[in-house]
């Protein structure tokens, strides 16, 4: 009977561990778009810049499942190599945005005093605008291309990052192992990186993968307004602006990426909310 009492908490405690089946399914579907996104020379069945005019505006058919573009290019293969340039501008605009976070919080939280509210008068200057018009205005100063998207949508986010790290490190060097690390002669450095970043990166760490879904729209926004990656490069938010012409006669040329938006977005919260489940039930198995 003792065995079973004891048995039966930690079986409850590592399936609350676990994943929501939402979750789940939302991690395998989003690695099945990374998976499409990388192997998009093998797995797209035409080349996403061939036009065949005298297939233009093709209804979805055998030869071509998402239907033809008003140049007669496969929707499709135009979608997998999209899902590679709206995916990778995202996720690489969040992890610069999350590591400059990381730093410019961890050493304001940790130091304090002028430097904190310089660094931080800096830093809530891009809080004065909304992201998109903050991305919009970089943009235009840098100019339209994958590059200035890059820059544009991490420093549209950078604030928020800074912030939760400078609040996490504020809070964590008044506990008392940190305390316990000074008065043993750690050095600054030893207490940040061995005391302090281990606990207080992984929240900041599942907000940056929530945020990949907002970085998502904010770079199919800049692309369907042209500012993007340029043609004949294929983006989710460029094949919207020019299948939003064709949105009559030809409504699966803007329809098909506006499903993928929509779906990564949905997969990328399903998946980060099991995240922060799981994280909620491992400090509450930790107290």
């Amino acid at each position: 009977m003792t065995s079973r009492t004891h048995r039966a908490p930690l079986l409850s405690r590592l399936a609350a561990l676990a994943p929501t089946p939402g979750a789940a399914l939302s991690g395998i579907a989003l690695a099945a778009l990374a998976i499409a996104a990388i192997g998009a020379p093998w797995l797209s069945p035409y080349a996403y810049d061939a036009q065949n005019l005298s297939i233009a505006n093709q209804a979805p058919s055998v030869l071509h499942w998402f239907g033809t573009d008003e140049f007669g290019r496969d929707i499709l293969s135009r979608v997998i190599y999209g899902a590679r340039t709206s995916l990778s501008v995202s996720v690489v605009s969040i992890t610069l945005s999350l590591l400059g976070g990381i730093l410019i919080g961890s050493v304001c939280g940790y130091l304090g005093g002028r430097f904190d509210r310089l660094m931080m008068s800096a830093v809530d200057l891009t809080w004065c605008f909304p992201e998109i018009l903050l991305a919009l205005l970089i943009v235009a100063i840098l100019g339209p291309g994958s590059g200035s998207t890059v820059l544009a949508i991490a420093i549209a986010y950078l604030a928020q990052f800074t912030r939760l790290t400078r609040t996490q490190i504020i809070t964590l060097k008044r506990q008392t192992f940190v305390e316990a690390s000074r008065s043993m002669g750690a050095g600054p450095l030893h207490i940040m990186m061995r005391r302090l970043l281990p606990n207080a990166i992984a929240p900041v760490v599942v907000v940056a993968m929530l945020s990949t879904g907002n970085a998502i729209l904010l770079e199919a926004t800049l692309g369907f307004f042209g500012m993007g990656a340029q043609p004949p490069v294929p983006s989710w938010g460029g094949m919207m602006s020019t299948g939003s012409a064709q949105l009559f006669n030809a409504p699966w040329v803007i329809l098909w990426p506006g499903i993928f938006v929509a779906a990564s977005v949905i997969f990328i919260n399903l998946f980060g909310q099991g995240v922060l489940k799981s994280l909620d039930v491992k400090a509450r198995m930790r107290s």
